[in-house]
């Protein structure tokens, strides 16, 4: 039987370079479509699910992060975001909306390849990552490992890539605090820069998420000047 091949939404103004990453990567046994512009990406995810979004950030009509903000309303849908500007603050909102990784333009095809496999693996549990599966739990908070699930109690709880990988250093080490830049280098895999606010965000999604029975039981509460800390049972001052 044929294996199926990732499938790739490619969203990019540039008619160029749209060309060269379809062909580019469907050489690399990949299954491409390309948009030219952000509503175009909106209504093509309105009936397709790719496995990864590659999504450039100035577009005409909507922008990458205007589409990047729709989507998280409604999906954990992987995305890497493409920008044209070495601008720390342009990667830096994009990780914050919920973006998996970004490649800076312009950018080698084989990095781009070598991210996009990097964040299938996470996001599909495929690779040696998922050859050890467990399940770790606290109170009613579980997550699978294997299956990259979470749950509270019996009801499943859908979550980004970044927002698992966040939940899962946190679990890992609950009653622990961890440091910012400890989370942003083990669980999101990147250098931490002073203004990048990312883990706050995330943080906050996965409080909103998680709910008020985690939020009574096990919160992820802050520490200021330290970072964050999964059921600590003593009050502390939030971040």
């Amino acid at each position: 039987m044929r294996e199926q091949r990732p499938h790739v939404l490619v969203v990019d103004d540039d008619p160029e370079l749209r060309a060269m990453l379809t062909e580019y990567l469907a050489n690399d046994q990949f299954e491409v479509d390309a948009v030219p512009d952000g509503p175009a990406a909106l209504r093509w995810l309105a009936r397709h699910r790719p496995d990864i979004v590659l999504l450039d950030v100035s577009m005409p009509g909507a922008s990458g992060f205007d589409v990047l903000k729709k989507l998280r309303g409604e999906s954990a849908l992987p995305v890497l975001m493409l920008t044209a500007r070495d601008d720390h603050v342009d990667r830096i909102l994009g990780l914050e909306l919920g973006a998996d990784d970004y490649l800076t333009k312009p950018f080698n095809a084989r990095e781009l390849v070598a991210r996009i496999h990097a964040i299938l693996r996470r996001t599909h549990g495929s690779g040696p990552a998922s050859v050890t599966a467990e399940v770790l739990k606290l109170g009613e908070l579980t997550l699978e490992t294997g299956l990259r699930r979470v749950r509270i109690g019996d009801e499943p709880v859908p979550l980004t890539d970044a927002e698992y990988r966040v939940l899962e250093l946190l679990l890992r080490n609950a009653g622990r605090v961890i440091s910012r830049s400890e989370i942003v280098r083990r669980a999101l895999g990147r250098r931490h820069v002073g203004l990048d606010r990312s883990v706050d965000t995330h943080v906050s999604n996965l409080r909103r998420k998680l709910g008020p029975r985690i939020e009574a039981t096990t919160p992820i509460l802050g520490v200021r000047g330290a970072g964050y800390v999964l059921g600590r049972a003593s009050p502390v001052q939030d971040a």
